[in-house]
């Protein structure tokens, strides 16, 4: 496993795979940093931390065979691999909030953004970009929900160490995936799934309010939320929020 380590880039998203563009890339390779001037999230959102407190990384992980049909269970083994390298923490409430943001209680600790490279009916390689909030104690008032392992369980942690256990956890969770144990998966991420079976408050992009429950996650990868009149709609990303 080859990993490079900057103090500061744009974006390790980019950089890896402005490398693997251009230059042959070994399998695992990882790209961590002290900071990104222009981390990104999901949907064009941004990712802010503050300099040498948190891990900030990504890892190009080459598909032998994963159809583009079975994404979600890519989302499912590295949501789980990074809940699972941080569980015993002894976070409060841990929990992955659909599809792939790590919650401690309802405080947003972690987000990962995987970008898929994609050769006819496969996925050929994905970028998976991690950002955990691990020794920050301040956000700006903007991030109202945003909180780290610091802030939760009093602990400083070596971010080498938590980096360690999180791509050990994901190399587990991808020899899952190549041996298509896809239940196995899944059983594992709507075990951990913030509000499933929960009755909650939902707002979609029109600030129109409803009542349901989250269920599960349908076979493209959108989320399944029981309405109170038993009926079951999905959701993709971004169209719809917890209130």
């Amino acid at each position: 496993m080859k990993i490079i380590k900057f103090n500061t880039i744009n974006s390790t998203n980019s950089f890896l795979k402005e490398l693997a563009s251009n230059t042959p890339v070994d399998n695992f390779t990882v790209v961590i940093t002290k900071e990104q001037t222009s981390g990104r999230g999901q949907m064009n959102t941004t990712w802010q931390s503050e300099t040498g407190k948190n891990l900030i990384t990504s890892v190009l992980i080459k598909h032998p065979n994963l159809l583009i049909t079975n994404q979600k269970y890519l989302n499912y083994a590295i949501s789980v691999a990074v809940y699972e390298a941080i569980k015993n923490y002894n976070l409060p409430k841990l929990k992955v909030k659909w599809p792939n943001d790590i919650l401690s209680e309802s405080d947003k600790i972690g987000g990962i953004l995987i970008e898929n490279s994609l050769q006819r009916n496969k996925i050929q390689s994905s970028i998976i970009g991690i950002g955990l909030n691990i020794n920050q104690e301040r956000y700006p008032d903007e991030l109202p929900n945003a909180s780290s392992i610091k802030i939760k369980t009093n602990k400083n942690l070596k971010i080498d160490d938590v980096l360690n256990i999180v791509l050990r956890k994901i190399k587990l969770n991808i020899k899952l995936l190549e041996n298509n144990a896809f239940k196995t998966l899944e059983t594992k991420y709507l075990s951990v799934l913030y509000k499933k079976n929960i009755p909650s408050m939902f707002k979609t992009p029109q600030n129109d309010f409803f009542m349901g429950k989250i269920i599960g996650v349908s076979t493209t990868g959108k989320l399944q939320i029981e309405l109170e009149n038993e009926t079951i709609q999905e959701f993709d990303l971004k169209e719809v929020s917890f209130e």
